[in-house]
């Protein structure tokens, strides 16, 4: 069985082409993809060559893990699966590339437990579930923000996720003024334009390694820098600031099962809106123009690829 993947040859070096799919096991679950979303975080860096030596590392290699699609074949022990619309965080099962994080292809051999049911009725914005999860992640982790750092998407999915929890509506800054709209009850400011010294917990969301000698100084002493980005770059801050304001410097990693189940319980219970999240959409053919698009244009929250015709 094959299947018509994005492939990532090297930095910058893209192509679309058909791979051999791993034989389907007895536990396994067959997807043909219906959307999958390109991470501005970590896709980025595989696309430019900055990504750290992670397990798997190496070209070529499929990345993408925000896929959603239909579970359309199975093994033996998961044949009661088939019909069900899944969120898919990535797949190994390509005979000739690596699978870093793998789902951006038209159809995909997961582990069933690896196929996580989302309403079917989210569209395309189901592709979001992971990232809200991961945001969901980081409050549950701490404390919530009152100050978040950075206006993209996962910015906006922890402002709303702050105040679908019942806490207070963040301040929000950006520094690019394309990305200051969209807010929902709460309120983005150019960080220049904020003189506040007293924000309990800040969290970043820019992915800037520098971000720590930025916000210490709006810190509250004894407050709470949550680094809930993802850093290539070595992250280094001037200690004598952080000190004088006795900071506590948190780390945010990817979501657990537990916090999809209780993001897709905030979804379903209307508390989280995922709407105007997904600003851009591509054919899967396109996907040599919608990388850079998606990495490099400000207006571009979040690109994803439409993989229908390729069925």
């Amino acid at each position: 069985m094959n299947s018509l993947a994005v492939i990532l040859e090297g930095p910058e070096r893209l192509a679309l082409r058909e791979l051999e799919l791993a034989p389907v096991g007895s536990g396994d679950v067959v997807i043909d993809i219906a959307w999958s979303g390109i991470s501005s975080g970590t896709e980025k860096l595989l696309w430019t060559g900055q990504m750290p030596d992670f397990p798997g590392m190496g070209y070529p290699l499929v990345p993408g893990y925000e896929s959603i699609g239909r579970i359309v074949d199975a093994g033996a022990d998961a044949q009661a699966r088939i019909g069900e619309w899944v969120f898919v965080p990535g797949a190994n099962c390509y005979t000739d590339a690596r699978g870093l994080f793998g789902g951006t292809s038209s159809k995909v051999v997961v582990p069933s437990a690896r196929a996580l049911p989302v309403p079917e009725r989210l569209g395309q914005s189901g592709v979001l579930c992971a990232l809200a999860a991961t945001a969901l992640h980081a409050i549950n982790g701490g404390t919530a923000p009152d100050l978040i750092i950075g206006h993209g998407v996962l910015g906006r999915l922890l402002a709303r996720l702050t105040t679908a929890l019942g806490a207070p509506a963040p301040t929000v800054w950006e520094t690019s003024e394309a990305r200051r709209d969209g807010a929902a009850g709460y309120t983005v400011l150019d960080p220049q334009a904020d003189d506040r010294r007293d924000y309990k917990s800040i969290y970043d969301a820019s992915g800037d390694a520098a971000i720590i000698d930025a916000a210490t100084p709006h810190l509250v002493k004894g407050g709470e820098i949550t680094l809930a980005g993802f850093y290539a770059d070595r992250v280094n801050f001037a200690f004598p600031a952080a000190f004088m304001k006795e900071a506590r410097i948190r780390i945010a990693a990817e979501w657990q099962p537990g916090d999809l189940t209780q993001t897709l319980s905030l979804i379903e219970t209307d508390k989280l809106d995922l709407a105007n999240l997904i600003t851009d959409a591509r054919p899967a053919y396109a996907a040599s123009d919608a990388y850079p698009q998606a990495f490099n244009d400000p207006a571009c929250l979040k690109m994803v690829l439409d993989w229908s015709s390729a069925a």
